[in-house]
């Protein structure tokens, strides 16, 4: 089944949740138009329908293989990367300083979804590239930005990042690779890392690792830690390849999905130690690496969405053409398994989910845009709180909407979808990964009720949260007979989520761990909130009473929205069993 880019979703999404039309009128984008933004996504749409998707199950079927150390991607893969270098994408989103085309994030995350639809083993080099250099940008010195970047930028180079490590997994705090000075003013790296995705690959024509590493007389913990950057090849002083630095891939992983992704053990050191340059200050290291975390979480959000998106079109394809059964309107002969309504109800689960995590993301990529690009200090401040409130949830809620979706494809193709030859399986395998890297989707969920609820003295909450209500006032307000009971059943989940948000900041200080106990579910019950109400707030947009944006909405809104108040009442008071149970009588 073919891939096709789903255009005007994503730009009803922008328009939606993105503001995005707005945005062009106030100048946010200077230079840009809706229609140029339009050509942009449809021609990336072209790319990953005609060279990337057809490479998506031919590359999961054949992986990566190791040999001599040398990775090799499947086949089609280093061709199809050339042309996407080739093609300037690589260079979208960069600044134009260095060969970029100085983007937006509401052109970027588009096109990150596209490329992960297509092929979401392939769309990951790209996305850890421009993390790294996001990071490099961060906290690069000039000789470092001019070094890198130009080849990086133009695809000639990519990026990983290198966190983890065997016994360390989430705790970086606890990490045991080593960086020694030396007299040249560069560092002497060693260690293990794992988990490295395109630590080894031969699609381009050197890899950039940024690693974490502690210097002798670091301090312990987070504190202690230093960033820095470490070339799969030496760059001479003219900006040519030189020598073979010492670092190594010493394995690929063997996984449950994204098969056609090679998941690196990288080995540093093993002759004395890799040449790295640092990046920022010493012991500052984890700071800078969290500009291309948080970069990467939000494109992992959009991931997830990608997921769903190619999960959904597979399904649909299979129920209109797969006949069973007879619909009750039906006298003689079988019906495509479309018309029963509880396939219905299957694929508007997964067109409503897939539309409210796009919307999300985007919502999180247009607060991006206002914190790095509006005109006044107050606007970009409101932004980046804005963007950091919603990143967490746009991991987490959109990579687990990416799971469940693809689940329930392979339950529209019934026994069709256990089997591989359908295609639907390998959706839920690579999707499995998403709620997993990047940071769990457990450890998104503490950052949103440590970390994010309590900005600016919870006034960034509750600024969100008010939109929220007003956006349920209206379509309540509308009396439209087609809405059903969207704006009453929202303004109910908006009620939830106002009780759940002021339990968890009147009791953060008091009761953590209580609060800790409900992290989960209050991410979930603020995700379904956000997604119905950007969900709602396009529907009011839409003039015709058939739109499918209404129905989509609608659908959310009185099916799923539903769980709103069990999920806030989980988050009160469900904390009681989680504390009174041991972990003796868990392993009993």
């Amino acid at each position: 089944m073919s891939y096709q880019a789903p255009v005007d979703d994503i730009v009803f999404a922008l328009k939606s949740a993105a503001g995005l039309d707005s945005a062009l009128a106030n100048g946010l984008y200077e230079g840009l138009d809706a229609e140029t933004i339009r050509a942009v996504i449809e021609e990336a749409g072209n790319f990953g329908a005609e060279v990337l998707a057809p490479l998506n199950w031919s590359g999961d079927r054949q992986g990566c293989k190791l040999k001599d150390g040398v990775v090799e991607v499947p086949a089609g893969f280093a061709a199809a990367y050339r042309q996407f270098a080739n093609g300037g994408w690589s260079a979208l989103p960069c600044p134009e300083a260095f060969g970029g085309q100085g983007l937006p994030e509401v052109v970027s995350m588009p096109v990150c979804e596209i490329w992960n639809a297509a092929n979401l083993a392939f769309g990951l080099c790209p996305l850890l590239t421009q993390g790294a250099i996001d990071a490099i940008l961060a906290g690069g010195s000039e000789t470092l930005k001019a070094t890198y970047l130009p080849n990086m930028v133009a695809g000639k180079w990519t990026g990983t990042m290198n966190l983890t490590e065997p016994h360390a997994g989430s705790d970086l705090s606890i990490i045991k690779a080593k960086a020694e000075r030396r007299s040249d003013g560069t560092y002497a790296i060693s260690g293990t890392k794992i988990f490295i995705t395109y630590g080894e690959h031969e699609m381009a024509d050197n890899i950039i690792h940024l690693v974490l590493a502690r210097l002798p007389d670091a301090p312990a913990g987070t504190r202690g830690i230093s960033l820095f950057l470490v070339p799969k090849f030496l760059v001479n002083p003219d900006g040519s390849l030189g020598a073979r630095n010492d670092v190594i891939c010493a394995g690929i992983e063997h996984k449950l999905g994204i098969m056609a992704s090679p998941t690196c053990v990288m080995q540093f050191g093993d002759k004395g130690g890799a040449t790295g340059d640092l990046v920022g200050e010493e012991n500052k290291g984890l700071a800078t690496m969290f500009v291309m975390m948080n970069q990467a979480r939000l494109a992992v959000g959009v991931q997830g969405v990608a997921v769903s998106e190619r999960a959904t079109q597979r399904a649909v394809a299979f129920a209109k053409d797969r006949r069973q059964g007879r619909a009750s309107n039906v006298k003689d002969g079988s019906s495509p398994i479309i018309a029963h309504p509880d396939v219905k109800r299957m694929l508007l689960t997964m067109k409503a989910m897939t539309q409210a995590s796009r919307m999300i993301c985007f919502a999180t990529a247009g607060a991006i845009d206002v914190a790095h690009r509006a005109a006044d200090p107050a606007s970009r401040a409101a932004g980046a709180h804005r963007a950091a409130l919603l990143t967490p949830v746009a991991k987490g809620f959109s990579t687990d909407a990416g799971m469940e979706v693809a689940s329930l494809g392979i339950q529209v193709h019934g026994g069709m979808g256990f089997v591989e030859e359908t295609g639907a399986a390998q959706h839920l395998r690579d999707a499995r990964i998403l709620p997993i890297y990047e940071g769990t989707n457990g450890i998104q969920a503490i950052d949103l009720v440590t970390r994010k609820l309590p900005l600016e003295g919870g006034a960034v909450v509750a600024a969100l949260i008010k939109e929220f209500a007003d956006t349920a006032a209206k379509a309540k307000a509308s009396n439209r007979p087609e809405f059903g009971r969207m704006g009453e059943r929202l303004g109910e989940a908006v009620e939830a989520l106002q009780d759940a948000t002021q339990w968890i900041l009147g009791n953060l200080a008091k009761n953590p761990d209580d609060v800790l106990a409900g992290a989960t579910p209050y991410a979930r019950l603020f995700g379904l909130t956000s997604g119905a109400s950007y969900l709602a707030k396009g529907a009011l947009g839409e003039q015709d009473a058939g739109s499918s944006h209404i129905a989509v909405a609608r659908f959310f809104a009185e099916n799923i929205l539903v769980q709103a108040r069990g999920l806030a009442t989980s988050v009160i008071s469900g904390a009681g069993t989680i504390a009174s149970i041991s972990a003796e009588a868990l392993s009993a």
